[in-house]
């Protein structure tokens, strides 16, 4: 769809607050991270949302249940356990309408998070994620404490509060229904309180009850693990471990598990491709979103995925490569010293130390040692001075001499050696050593910080792509 600028005249709508502007977020085609895909891959950004995230829809709808049933009355104090996205939509909410908000976090939300929660005069209290649900600090129960702690204070508990899945039944699933013209096949969508999938689906199948919807869910989570595979997962605002009354299972036909790697580096890729900064747990729905489209032959399908958030939130952690590094999602080959590739073999037991030939020693002794240590070159030192390195021999050079001199196996090494090995510091990058080794270098010899005390060891093109491929 194309937008052409004409000279007719603009009927214009002005909005009588921010919240007018919650909800008809766009759908758009996912072609390029989608292109082989047999059906349509289209994505609801609800980025668009002013508090950046599909929460903003639940968030009006919770203070406005409260208000009509004389939960929250004028001044009062609201506390909701979040990973952020719905605290920051009771937030906008509650300071055009007069409420304090006291988001509860789990201690491994992004910064951002917090820091917008508090721009927007929230309170946050962070608790620890890795502890049982029954913890008194688990934040659900720290929450529920300063419920009963502070007067006036309402929890509108998003859990177990039927107008979290109503506002999709009302907003969500309509706007879907209409932007793809009733074409909707599949709907691939994260699920944390189980608000979205339950509103939306239901709203959904009451018009196409052959719509398959899947849950994207992370590894560790509840649903699609059990009580037995509940373990701690860094992907954010989805997944639970226990199951929210708000959450109707029936609403999912098919559960995928996503793992933490998988889910933000297809964040990632996303961004890359389609130019569409996303959270992760949006990149975990892609994931499986993408599986799904692979399994479809039907180019008339369409399988729609919901994108719950923006990735301006993530910056220090999904979109840090130094954050991805830390969790072993990306490769540290960047960060990786000749050094480490040196002790990396030397914990593995396959080099005790500099393994070293002098010029006297015989071929045959040379061989030997080969065939002792698993090499294939070494470097010749000289035989008043260790730390000095005059020459150098491996097999591929004894091959050649042994071509043309059968008698080579008793001769001296300082008869066939061949130029002294390029050296390298142990605190060079790996990227270095690669590009020196990219011609005729066998091996490069690795040097300490002191010139004085002979040389750490020798590294091949074996040891340094072992090292780039682990």
């Amino acid at each position: 769809m194309r937008y052409l600028r004409t000279m007719t005249t603009v009927t214009t709508v002005i909005g009588d607050s921010i919240l007018d502007t919650i909800g008809n977020t766009p759908l758009v085609r996912l072609s390029r991270i989608g292109a082989g895909l047999r059906p349509q891959l289209v994505a609801k950004l609800e980025v668009f949302n002013p508090g950046g995230s599909i929460k903003d829809r639940v968030a009006v709808a919770l203070i406005e249940a409260a208000e009509r049933d004389g939960k929250l009355r004028p001044g009062g104090t609201i506390v909701e356990p979040t990973s952020g996205n719905t605290g920051t939509g009771l937030a906008i909410a509650a300071r055009l309408k007069g409420y304090r908000v006291m988001a509860v976090m789990p201690d491994k939300v992004a910064s951002e998070k917090g820091d917008l929660l508090r721009a927007l005069g929230a309170e946050v209290v962070l608790c620890p994620t890795d502890v049982p649900p029954e913890s008194p600090r688990a934040y659900y129960n720290v929450a529920d404490r300063l419920t009963a702690e502070i007067p006036g204070a309402f929890q509108p508990n998003q859990y177990h509060n039927k107008a979290n899945p109503q506002a999709h039944y009302e907003t969500t699933g309509p706007e879907l229904w209409e932007q793809t013209g009733g074409g909707i096949t599949h709907l691939v969508l994260g699920v944390g309180t189980g608000g979205t999938a339950t509103g939306t689906v239901r709203y959904l199948r009451e018009r196409k009850p052959d719509l398959v919807v899947v849950g994207a869910d992370p590894d560790g989570s509840i649903y699609s693990g059990g009580q037995a595979n509940v373990h701690p997962y860094l992907v954010e605002g989805v997944g639970e471990d226990f199951w929210p009354t708000a959450f109707d299972p029936g609403s999912v036909n098919r559960w995928i598990t996503v793992s933490d790697r998988d889910a933000f580096l297809t964040t990632r890729r996303l961004a890359q491709t389609e130019g569409i900064l996303a959270g992760p747990s949006g990149g975990m729905a892609l994931h499986a979103a993408l599986q799904v489209g692979a399994e479809i032959g039907d180019p008339r399908a369409m399988v729609v995925v919901i994108l719950p958030d923006g990735g301006r939130a993530y910056l220090s952690k999904v979109y840090s490569d130094a954050w991805m590094r830390q969790y072993g999602f990306l490769s540290r080959s960047g960060d990786l010293t000749v050094g480490d590739v040196l002790r990396r073999k030397r914990e593995a037991g396959e080099l005790p130390a500099l393994v070293s030939v002098q010029p006297h020693y015989r071929v045959r002794e040379a061989i030997s040692l080969f065939h002792e240590h698993r090499v294939s070159q070494l470097p010749v030192v000289s035989s008043e001075d260790v730390t000095k390195v005059v020459g150098a021999i491996g097999e591929r050079g004894l091959l050649k001499h042994a071509a043309a001199d059968p008698g080579l196996l008793d001769a001296e090494i300082g008869a066939v050696m061949e130029p002294p090995f390029e050296s390298v510091s142990a605190e060079d990058p790996v990227r270095e050593a690669v590009e020196l080794l990219a011609g005729d270098q066998q091996a490069l010899l690795v040097r300490g910080a002191d010139p004085s005390r002979p040389a750490e060891g020798l590294v091949t093109r074996a040891d340094l792509l072992e090292a780039l491929a682990s």
